[in-house]
């Protein structure tokens, strides 16, 4: 990692000033690792194997607040995928429907109410692409959700949609049938429905799906957790802090 950083440092994106729990700055602790960058495990930031690296950020009306794809692996032509939508509430719906083969080839499997504050807790949605894959539809079908997905995850999925659909994101108002396209190449995340056909559904929206979650610490997590673009953290951020903790 220290070499990792090192090569960070080089393309200008490490704040070298911030002290360490050595009493040394982050500058001069990679002042003091020798290892370098050998081009066959860790590449040099001047040539990298991709330019965008393993996994590229989307945004468009489905995803104003962003998303992640993984695309390590993936080629130019997998990377662009357009289809019909097929919704699911919950993972657990959409898990028995691909294990009863309940979809169809090309279509955008939709999984939300996943997200930090609809789940609650952001799970991980690996169950069910890994049953698509083991299916062998894994590059046949697409999959988004506001939930999360694991280094695992193989094929056209793309997770932490947002803003969740607990928190009246676009994603919570697809209905099935709707057409969902994906491209990595241009960093796109969107659906055909133009902003006044958006605006009818979120007026006609009944709210955030209720949980079996009525007390207790993961209401309450619910309740003020924020987005994943920030980290799905319950407190408003380091800017509004009025102390930090260490100078006490």
């Amino acid at each position: 990692m220290p070499v990792v950083m090192k090569e960070l440092r080089k393309a200008g994106l490490m704040h070298e000033d911030c002290m360490t729990a050595s009493g040394r700055t982050m500058g001069e602790e990679l002042d003091l690792i020798e290892g370098n960058a050998d081009g066959r495990v860790i590449y040099p930031v001047e040539t990298p194997i991709t330019k965008t690296g393993g996994v590229v950020g989307l945004k468009g009306n489905l995803a104003p607040e962003g998303a992640i794809v993984k695309v390590a692996g993936m080629t130019p032509d997998e990377q662009v995928f357009s289809g019909p939508a097929r919704v699911f509430e919950c993972e657990e719906d959409a898990f028995e429907a691909v294990k009863a083969r309940k979809y169809e080839e090309g279509e955008v499997l939709v999984i939300r109410n996943e997200g930090p504050a609809g789940g609650p807790g952001m799970r991980e949605m690996l169950s069910t692409t890994a049953a698509l894959s083991g299916q062998g539809m894994g590059k046949k079908v697409a999959l988004i959700t506001d939930g999360r997905f694991s280094g695992a995850t193989r094929g056209f999925c793309v997770g932490h949609v947002g803003p969740e659909a607990a928190h009246g994101g676009p994603i919570g108002l697809l209905q099935n049938g709707d057409i969902i396209t994906m491209n990595a190449i241009t960093g796109e995340l969107s659906v055909n429905l133009t902003d006044e056909e958006m605006t009818a559904r979120r007026a006609a929206w009944a709210g955030p799906r209720e949980t079996i979650y009525a007390s207790g610490a993961l209401w309450k997590y619910s309740q003020l957790v924020g987005g994943a673009r920030l980290g799905a953290t319950t407190h408003p951020g380091a800017r509004e802090e009025r102390h930090i903790y260490m100078d006490l």
